[in-house]
């Protein structure tokens, strides 16, 4: 069974969304414009907390991928029937819309709806919701490049943070090896000085030590050969006779 033809109004509103310049708005009543707010809150309400908070960050931003991949294929040709239906039982499909939580919830709200064709289950977008898609893919590219945005900078800063650190501990090492460097460089000259000291300094028991000790009480005096400590008397040699 074959797919539906795309709807004319759907294809048109397709093609003037291309051809409409960068930064040019397509004029829109209040009332439009609210509607669309609306949804656009309801699409970021599923993305968060819907699918984020259930889902690890991994699984979250695989999941927000495929269905922009999903979106964007749609909204770039949407005539190509392959574009405007998925199979549940494709493996990526199984893992990353049907088995992550909140995902499959928000192709729904861009129009997918479960079909079965040929004893096959589908997920067929519906036509009708045209403006549900363009608004879901604007959401989820938005999502997508914040998110990016974030991580390149988280991982900025925990680059910056691990430089840091390393040039912190090369300091500090540095550091260590400078102390120890200079313990040893004084520890060097002290050995040094101190054996320089000890080749100068006299040497107590060595040569060249006066004696201060008085001599014995018993040495003998130049002369008549008595001692001074004998008991006899001293006798002393009469002078010669003086002559004229």
């Amino acid at each position: 069974m074959s797919s539906p033809p795309p709807d004319p109004e759907f294809l048109a509103a397709a093609a003037q969304r291309r051809n409409v310049p960068t930064g040019q708005a397509i004029q829109l009543s209040s009332s439009e414009l609210l509607r669309q707010h609306e949804q656009r809150q309801k699409f970021r309400r599923l993305i968060d907390p819907g699918i984020s908070r259930p889902n690890s960050q991994e699984a979250a931003m695989a999941s927000l991928k495929i269905l922009s991949k999903i979106s964007e294929n749609l909204l770039r040709e949407p005539e190509n029937p392959k574009f405007r239906q998925f199979k549940p039982t494709n493996d990526t499909i199984r893992r990353r819309l049907i088995e992550t939580k909140g995902a499959l919830e928000y192709a729904i709200e861009m129009g997918f709806r479960p079909e079965v064709k040929e004893f096959q289950p589908l997920y067929v977008w519906n036509e009708r919701k045209g403006e549900e898609l363009l608004l879901g893919a604007q959401i989820l590219q938005e999502t997508i490049e914040l998110a990016e945005q974030k991580l390149a900078r988280s991982q900025k800063n925990a680059a910056e943070a691990k430089a840091a650190t390393e040039a912190a501990t090369r300091s500090v090492l540095l550091a260590f090896m400078d102390d120890r460097k200079t313990k040893m460089l004084r520890d060097q000259r002290e050995r040094h000085n101190r054996e320089v000291q000890a080749l100068h300094s006299p040497s107590v028991d060595g040569e060249g030590t006066t004696s201060t000790s008085p001599p014995p009480s018993n040495a003998e005096m130049p002369g008549s050969g008595h001692i001074l400590s004998s008991p006899d008397p001293v006798v002393v040699d009469e002078l010669p006779p003086y002559r004229d």
